[in-house]
């Protein structure tokens, strides 16, 4: 299949310098563990399923193919929830005195902390997913919420949001520009707050508390797999600021120390940050501008989180930027699953992995990235999809109607 220039998949083994390793301790088995717990006094809370696709599996010559579908978590599509509650709990817990232990749901919800913590405003930037786990959050437990959303969001992002009671507005900036502003706006609010899952100098602590809740599907995941006597030998996981990468990434490092997976960071092309920095190699960090345009929204972040950039730069394996089609091409195989095996339905930003590890293992022209990475007939690889059809129009675009077909010129379908 031949690919017009500018639409191919660009990958780079990880040899960037290495740092001091401090970050990786933030995302230990204990501190996930407390996030888990936390999530489990949700009365919403379920474990979403770890699917198994033997059918794709021996298709693409491999052991075995899992897929962590969050497209069922807390009924909202994504898995971005867990991470917003947890902060906002983390928060709560410091301002109060408390252990995290001790603030569960139903301390959040009680009468008892509303006379004593009131209500503060949550402030974030979003592309949809994030800013509608941290808006439902602060609606089930009392608080107030302000979203920042860039150009191109949806209005079907937007409705999701106000649904959960919050003030949101789609400013004409690009995401990394939404967060400065949300940021600004939250330090001159009485009682504002800056939830947002990416990390800068100063800024710290609650992105690191947002990782740590994310650490919830990794948690899920490995029991998952252990029950079906299986642990993974690849694990790609997606990235925008980097925070759920670096949280899945950090967990597995730490929950097998001595031989990890072979875990792989996939971005979207126009927004691959992380990708340029592994190519300048120093351990600095390569910002990405311009208004990034992608199909896969939730992914279209040109700045990286610091925290999880310390973590990436160490345990990563390799780097790939992928064009759109990659990611609807994701979708399609998702959408319409091999005889026998169970349908997942996987939005954009959550199917960018499917449609790469597709591609390495059909397209003879990244023959090289299959054997760099090692994939054969005795690997079990992990996927997360990390949302279903948050843009349902979108979704169906894609299914149904071939948008960012692998024959076509990036953005094609955009542009039009």
């Amino acid at each position: 299949m031949n690919h017009t220039s500018g639409t191919q998949i660009k990958w780079i083994p990880n040899h960037i310098a290495k740092s001091s390793d401090t970050q990786l301790a933030k995302m230990s088995l204990e501190e996930m563990k407390k996030a888990g717990s936390f999530h489990k006094s949700f009365p919403q809370y379920e474990v979403t399923p770890l699917t198994r696709l033997d059918g794709l599996a021996q298709y693409l010559g491999l052991d075995r193919v899992y897929v962590k579908d969050e497209s069922y978590r807390f009924g909202l599509n994504a898995f971005k929830v867990l991470g917003g509650s947890y902060a906002i709990a983390r928060h709560i817990a410091k301002e109060t005195g408390k252990d995290i232990s001790e603030v569960d749901y139903d301390f959040l919800t009680s009468k008892q902390l509303r006379d004593t913590f009131g209500q503060a405003t949550f402030f974030t930037a979003t592309d949809g997913n994030h800013g509608r786990g941290v808006a439902w959050a602060a609606n089930r437990l009392g608080q107030k919420c302000v979203v920042r959303m860039p150009k191109g969001s949806t209005q079907t992002r937007l409705k999701n949001i106000e649904k959960e009671n919050a003030t949101v507005t789609i400013e004409d900036m690009n995401y990394d520009d939404c967060v400065r502003l949300a940021a600004k706006e939250a330090q001159e609010a009485e009682r504002g707050i800056i939830i947002q899952d990416t990390a800068w100098e100063g800024y710290e602590e609650i992105p690191t508390w947002i990782m740590q809740g994310y650490g919830t599907l990794a948690l899920e995941a490995d029991e998952q797999l252990a029950a079906d006597n299986s642990r993974p030998t690849h694990v790609f996981i997606q990235a925008g600021v980097g925070s759920l990468a670096g949280a899945v990434i950090g967990y597995f490092s730490n929950r097998f120390p001595e031989n990890p997976p072979i875990m792989v960071v996939t971005e979207a092309g126009e927004a691959d940050c992380l990708y340029r920095s592994a190519v300048k190699a120093d351990g600095s960090r390569v910002n990405v501008t311009g208004d990034m345009l992608t199909i896969m929204a939730g992914l279209a972040c040109g700045e990286a989180n610091t925290v999880s950039w310390d973590i990436l730069r160490n345990h990563a394996n390799a780097f790939v930027s992928c064009p759109d089609w990659v990611s609807a091409n994701g979708t399609r195989i998702y959408g319409s699953p091999m005889r026998g095996d169970t349908r997942v339905v996987s939005g954009e930003s959550g199917s960018v992995t499917m449609g790469l590890l597709h591609a390495i293992m059909t397209m003879p022209q990244y023959r090289d990235l299959k054997e760099a990475l090692k994939l054969d007939h005795h690997s079990q690889v992990l996927l997360v999809s990390s949302e279903g059809d948050t843009d349902p129009d979108r979704y169906r675009e894609i299914t149904w109607e071939g948008l960012c077909g692998t024959d076509k010129e990036p953005f094609a379908d955009l542009k039009a």
